[in-house]
């Protein structure tokens, strides 16, 4: 129950951009965890029927095999590449989400200097960790998701080779 406390601090201490931040980043993380589950248990089911079909065309001695192992391969590749382009922008929203964080925590700082005149060292100290706390925020999300959304694309790459050599 205290982490969660702190959780919600934390939460809190970042401002209401920081809560956007963190439904992208569930949005992002979720997506990321389905293309990886997605390549480990649903794609080799894929894989193995895309070449009994491509084994039965060969079978059939068919003149058009060569466009047959394209399309094989086309929608192998769609399949593999479903939600990388929402994996993309979300993975670009999010710095500019911290940003934003930084924007409305440094007006929050204005604001305080030109209600009270000079400034109360407390008040500007939070409007400083607003910006600060959401502006890490994005970056840390954005940066873990980079690497993540490489290591799909490095999968779809090598997959996307591995089946293009079966089909040979």
């Amino acid at each position: 129950m205290e982490i969660l406390d702190t959780l919600l601090d934390f939460l809190n201490s970042g401002g209401n951009v920081l809560w956007l931040i963190l439904s992208m980043s569930i949005i992002l993380w979720s997506l990321i965890c389905e293309r990886l589950f997605y390549f480990k248990l649903i794609y080799p089911k894929l894989q193995h029927k895309l070449l009994d079909k491509w084994h039965e065309s060969i079978n059939n001695n068919t003149r058009n095999a060569f466009y047959i192992r394209r399309c094989i391969l086309s929608e192998a590749k769609i399949s593999m590449e479903k939600t990388i382009s929402i994996i993309k922008m979300l993975i670009a929203i999010c710095p500019m989400l911290g940003l934003l964080g930084t924007v409305t925590g440094m007006i929050q700082v204005f604001d305080v200097m030109a209600v009270t005149g000079n400034g109360s060292a407390r008040s500007i100290a939070a409007g400083i960790s607003q910006a600060t706390i959401s502006t890490m925020a994005g970056m840390v999300i954005a940066l873990s998701g980079l690497y993540f959304h490489k290591l799909i694309e490095k999968n779809i790459y090598d997959k996307s080779r591995q089946l293009a050599g079966l089909l040979k």
